[in-house]
């Protein structure tokens, strides 16, 4: 085929995705020259899976993409239908905002910010194939023999990079809510020596509002209104919920349909050769996995305010149409259900994550990225947040700057990384507070104390944001001198638990200054604020930030000296042509795993899967003998 060429960018980003849309803004804003190139303009930013933004650790990856100058909080905020914060009950580490949005306001909301955003270009073409000259990229080909030069390509290809979808049967070539699979890439990819797997996902089916019985389902509203928080920090209007959800569930009847036709399923019939995501199973899976069960909860979504469709969040599978008809048809309220949209299961393509470096760069050709499903995540949230990082460092790389590594003690979207990059994935990864070592730490509320600072140091923050930062920070510190001066007598204080119909008794024996208050049990900033007034410029998300900041001060302090003691290793670094091989005294093992991965530093060499304390110290001890020659010579 003859190629036109039609253009020259710094960064070129391959998808429209969460990923690729948080990819291209942060590069053009950067001040790279920027192109993103999709499929389909009317799939920027599309939510194929589930209508829904935040829940478990993802609240958190949301938080701090917005901390960093992210788009994706910002548009949560502006096309949410209900919120709800999860886990109030537990501790502030593992509090966790989740919304429903309206998908398709969503996609609009972020396609118009692209289109705004200032030295970004969206181009509808398919991307079939990389121009790789002497190892690294330098443009793109598209299927309708375009050429555009770049310096640097962001791969965030989602479910789309050799999808095929299967629902029964039936399988066919294709990608999400109806798309056309990028099969050609994927050659391209395997022919530069990108190392690529099969992954799978499963999407629920969406049926007719009219057809639910909502009478037979348990309400699940939203929170009430005064406790209602926005995920971006720049968000100050009031948030109104607009649409309440509902909780059905499976029974053995249900149960029995899904195993009498357990061999019309491609995920058990051998058809599905991708591995599918642990902690987001299909309903087959759980019948299966979990036969103890008798019933599993379906959680019903609204997709938009101005649609009937609702959503069957729990319930993915890729069972036979008419089977879906019918297990479907046994749970209460589902009795004269109506499918608008089947549940499928899609397969497709993605890198080994180890193959990347901590900046997201590939190792198989240098200046193409990877982000989202492409390095085996799953989730909007995580395609979000490494989307966010990719783009930034492709544009650096493409201007000649530095590149930024998050390290684990930073951020979930660092522990992301790092997972990512040192550790691999056998199956498609889901971000959890588990997984983090500094959970108190690293909590949803302080995103932007954390990484606010490092998105204006490295060009991602601009001067309104940096302005808001600053004015919250000042808000807090004079807050916390104010709660630590500021001395509460005891009667005033029984008075105003009394008021608020708290038991006195619970709040000790003598009275004390509004900080070491905080510090007892049950005593929250609304209470102490009762009687000493609330500190100017404090909103209901500060105080309870406040609150947490005071009563764990201890445990957030413990964790601040773990990280100081883990330094050591994370700041030495291991040159990148480093020979491992003469090294007889790690195990064969560590030998080759070290050699593949190419740890940057110590303590990332610590976290690879079978490097053992005993290598990390051999490896330590060679690291010192190699500096004291070089430092000889």
């Amino acid at each position: 085929m003859h190629y036109d060429h039609l253009g020259e960018y710094d960064v070129i980003v391959i998808g429209g995705g969460h990923a690729g849309a948080e990819a291209a803004h942060a590069a053009a804003v950067l001040g790279a020259r920027t192109a993103l190139f999709t499929l389909s303009l009317d799939f920027i930013a599309n939510m194929p899976c589930n209508p829904s933004i935040g829940g478990p650790a993802k609240s958190h990856l949301v938080r701090e993409v917005d901390a960093l100058g992210g788009l994706m909080g910002l548009d949560a905020d502006a096309t949410f239908l209900q919120s709800r914060m999860l886990n109030r009950g537990k501790g502030p580490a593992v509090h966790s905002l989740r919304v429903q949005t309206d998908r398709k306001r969503y996609h609009m909301w972020m396609k118009h910010a692209l289109e705004q955003t200032p030295g970004l270009c969206i181009h509808q073409a398919e991307i079939t194939r990389l121009d790789v000259q002497n190892g690294a990229v330098c443009g793109v080909f598209t299927a309708l023999g375009g050429h555009y030069g770049a310096r640097a390509v962001v791969i965030a290809t989602g479910t789309s990079l050799g999808g095929r979808i299967f629902v029964g049967e039936a399988g066919y070539p294709g990608g999400p809510d109806g798309q056309h699979a990028a099969t050609a890439l994927t050659r391209d990819l395997v022919r530069h020596g990108f190392a690529l797997r099969r992954f799978k996902t499963g999407t629920p089916a969406r049926v007719h509002r009219r057809s639910i019985d909502f009478s037979k389902l348990q309400r699940q509203p939203g929170d009430a209104e005064e406790l209602l928080q926005p995920f971006s920090f720049l968000t100050r209007a009031p948030m109104h919920n607009k649409l309440d959800c509902y909780i059905a569930a499976t029974n053995p009847a249900t149960h029995a349909v899904i195993l009498k036709n357990l061999g019309r399923s491609p995920l058990y019939g051998g058809r599905i050769e991708g591995i599918g995501p642990r902690y987001c199973p299909s309903i087959e899976d759980k019948v299966v996995r979990f036969p103890e069960k008798n019933h599993h909860p379906v959680f019903v979504e609204p997709c938009g305010e101005d649609t009937e469709e609702m959503y069957l969040q729990g319930m993915s599978s890729s069972l036979p149409e008419a089977v879906q008809n019918e297990l479907y048809r046994t749970i209460a309220g589902f009795e004269h259900l109506e499918i608008l949209r089947p549940a499928y299961a899609i397969e497709y393509d993605c890198v080994d994550p180890t193959t990347l470096s901590p900046t997201l760069e590939s190792k198989a050709v240098a200046g193409v990225y990877g982000a989202g499903q492409f390095n085996g995540t799953s989730g909007y949230e995580e395609a979000a947040a490494q989307g966010l990082l990719a783009g930034l460092n492709a544009a650096r790389h493409a201007l000649g700057k530095s590149e930024l590594v998050l390290a684990r003690h930073t951020s979930y979207l660092g522990t992301l990384v790092d997972d990512l990059v040192t550790k691999g994935v056998l199956d498609p990864y889901r971000m959890m507070t588990s997984r983090s070592e500094y959970r108190l730490s690293l909590r949803q509320d302080n995103a932007d104390e954390r990484l606010t600072p490092i998105g204006r140091e490295y060009g991602l923050v601009d001067d309104a944001r940096w302005a808001v930062f600053c004015r919250d920070r000042e808000v807090k510190q004079a807050e916390l001198a104010r709660l630590r001066a500021a001395r509460v007598r005891l009667a005033d204080l029984k008075a105003a638990a009394a008021a608020r119909g708290l038991d006195p008794a619970a709040l000790g024996e003598s009275g004390a200054t509004a900080e070491e208050l905080l510090r007892r049990p049950g005593i929250e900033y609304e209470l102490v604020a009762d009687v000493i007034g609330r500190g100017e410029g404090v909103t209901p998300a500060m105080a309870q930030r406040i609150g947490t900041e005071i009563r764990y001060a201890g445990y957030i302090a413990r964790e601040a000296r773990a990280v100081r003691e883990t330094q050591r290793h994370e700041q030495t670094p291991i040159p990148p042509e480093f020979d491992y091989a003469p090294l007889t005294t790690l195990t064969l093992e560590a030998r080759e795993k070290l050699a593949r991965i190419r740890p940057r530093t110590l303590g990332q060499a610590g976290r690879i899967p079978g490097v053992s304390p005993s290598d990390l110290a051999q490896l330590s001890i060679a690291l010192c003998k190699a500096r004291g020659g070089q430092e000889k010579r």
